[in-house]
């Protein structure tokens, strides 16, 4: 029997899930049908409760519901519970499991498809928001030299740090700090802030980037963004944007509904947007 499984958001017409599982049930025999749940705000709960009552085996959680996932969740995985937020939920009778792929998908792109070892490196992460805490401890798990984490507003960049230093135990150096407080270069700066979807360029001065660093910014599609423009006049050759994540999120949440991990370098190159 064809099971079911879905992406909830609002907006939703844009989302590429739908054709990367279905990609990914192809290539690894699963007999499932995936498609898109377009929920009004303020009504994730009842369309979920549909899906769920119609046969729904797990869904996927985009913008702006991951908040509300978190709360609709009757067993949240640490990484969800890290996170503060939900993208992928799976279902079974009356018990709501909840996870959140986003960090180990980044994670999975910047040093198996990307080919860049985080070990002994200096990491930079641009935003303090909900990409940033889903990213941060499969980062740390990678035993990074130093994460810095840098926001406008200074406050929640120190606050994230702190709860990082705690949940790993302080094995990893973590600071938070504003902009203007940003000293000496990095091995990987990572754009989690939304200034990408706006166009927009976070204040970050150049001398950021070490010689060999890889700049990623987590938007996807986009282009070349504002701080991929910025990261190139700074002499980094080393550009990628979130295609690869979004993927790499997908094949985990894929093992985790059907058991099987399919292979992504097909559906990253179909989806994949040049950077120019």
């Amino acid at each position: 029997m064809t099971d079911r499984y879905a992406v909830i958001g609002n907006p939703i017409e844009q989302s590429k899930s739908p054709l990367i599982h279905t990609a990914f049930a192809q290539v690894t025999g699963q007999d499932i049908d995936y498609t898109k749940v377009l929920a009004p705000l303020g009504g994730f709960a009842q369309a979920v409760d549909a899906f769920r009552a119609a046969g729904g085996r797990g869904m996927n959680v985009t913008a702006p519901f991951k908040l509300d996932a978190f709360a609709y969740a009757t067993n949240l995985a640490p990484s969800a519970q890290m996170a503060g937020a939900v993208n992928a939920m799976k279902f079974d009778g009356d018990k709501v499991y909840a996870e959140n792929f986003d960090g180990l998908g980044l994670v999975r792109d910047v040093v198996h498809n990307l080919d860049c070892p985080l070990q002994g490196r200096r990491v930079l992460i641009l935003g303090a928001g909900g990409a940033t805490r889903g990213a941060l401890l499969p980062l740390l798990a990678q035993s990074p030299a130093e994460v810095v984490i840098v926001n406008r507003t200074v406050a929640k960049a120190q606050e994230l740090a702190g709860l990082a230093r705690q949940h790993q135990m302080g094995q990893v150096p973590v600071h938070g700090m504003g902009y203007a407080d940003v000293a000496g270069a990095f091995d990987v700066v990572l754009n989690a802030t939304s200034a990408s979807l706006t166009s927009e360029l976070p204040p970050l001065p150049m001398t950021v980037f070490a010689p060999d660093c890889l700049a990623y910014d987590l938007t996807y599609g986009k282009g070349l963004t504002p701080f991929l423009k910025l990261a190139r006049q700074a002499g980094v050759t080393r550009l990628a944007d979130g295609v690869g994540m979004l993927a790499e999120q997908a094949a985990e949440a894929f093992n985790w509904w059907r058991g099987v991990r399919p292979e992504t370098a097909a559906v990253i190159e179909q989806i994949t947007v040049p950077l120019i």
